[in-house]
């Protein structure tokens, strides 16, 4: 960080622009600043996450991760920046491929529920799902690192699979979705 705030309001928003990392101004509503809120809000319902009992293994996973989603929104608030390493999506792959070994294979659709801490991390799952949708529309008019698409791929991916396994691990099984239950 070149500066140090000291003032949190400066009034330049108020007209509807944003100051990027790089000294430039967009709009509040621009592609950039869309995937800048959705890859924020994400960290913050990770944080609320975070608020939950969980083993100590999947708390410092995701205190890795929030660390990672500040490298992406770094990365994202300075055009051309690259602040994510290839590494990054490749440790969510090994702790995916850790964790989901305890887990039976899946033969229905489940529900984004069970324990509380399952159901935040379903909320964190779709919230990142939305972050890549806007990184991806932002790479169709400027340039995104692949490992920033490739990360939030394979968070989500992660996410499904920690719910899982924190429903299993609170001795909770899945909830299986029932086709026309309420028909």
């Amino acid at each position: 960080m070149g500066y140090r705030l000291s003032k949190i309001y400066t009034r330049t928003g108020d007209a509807g622009s944003t100051g990027l990392g790089d000294g430039s101004r967009v709009g509040k509503d621009a592609p950039r600043i869309a995937a800048l809120g959705d890859v924020d809000e994400l960290n913050a319902v990770i944080g609320v996450l975070l608020c939950e009992a969980m083993p100590d293994e999947v708390r410092n996973l995701l205190n890795g991760v929030q660390h990672d989603l500040f490298d992406l929104g770094g990365e994202l608030s300075v055009p051309g920046g690259v602040f994510l390493k290839d590494t990054q999506p490749g440790r969510l792959e090994t702790a995916i491929d850790r964790f989901n070994a305890e887990l039976e294979p899946l033969k229905e659709f489940i529900l984004p529920a069970g324990t509380r801490a399952a159901a935040v991390v379903h909320q964190a799952r779709t919230v990142c799902r939305r972050a890549e949708r806007s990184v991806v529309t932002l790479a169709l008019t400027e340039p995104v690192s692949p490992a920033s698409r490739q990360y939030l791929n394979r968070l989500s991916d992660l996410l499904f699979v920690l719910a899982r396994w924190l429903n299993k691990h609170a001795g909770q099984g899945d909830v299986l979705w029932q086709k026309g239950i309420n028909a």
